[in-house]
């Protein structure tokens, strides 16, 4: 399948990978990178590729949300995605796994699992991990 790409990011990580510095091009994100106690760091005041992750992939979710919220005509008021991202150790190293805590107002709870399946189909996120790395959806209706 042929990427018409529509935008790129650009990022720069120096010093030592995890315990390193990292910075977009444009400047609009710069944080310091530590690495957590549970994998044998320091558990610094920087941040983590995992917690990265997660925003990033919370983000995404979410605007998949209510993208097919709008177009099944479902006004999902205050919704929320809450990411879990673990890093953890399988046969032939580390992996991640993904837990994406989806809380949605204003739906019954058929509603909200049917919006977030479906969300999960069209979120380029999800579309990247698909196959590749256990994602588990949990939809809540509020």
């Amino acid at each position: 399948m042929a990427l018409d790409v529509l935008y790129t990011a650009n990022a720069t990580v120096t010093g030592e990978g995890r315990k390193g510095h990292g910075k977009t091009d444009d400047g609009r994100l710069e944080v310091d990178l530590s690495v957590p106690k549970g994998v044998g760091g320091d558990d610094g005041s920087g941040t983590n590729p995992e917690q990265l992750f997660a925003i990033g992939y919370g983000g995404c979710f979410h605007g998949a949300l209510k993208k097919v919220a709008r177009e099944s005509e479902v006004d999902i008021g205050e919704s929320s995605v809450a990411p879990e991202v673990s890093l953890g150790k399988v046969e032939d190293g580390l992996s991640l796994a993904v837990t994406l805590n989806v809380t949605i107002a204003g739906v019954d709870q058929a509603t909200a699992e049917k919006l977030v399946e479906s969300a999960h189909q069209v979120c380029p996120y999800s579309r990247a991990t698909r196959g590749n790395i256990e994602v588990t959806l949990n939809a809540k209706a509020a």
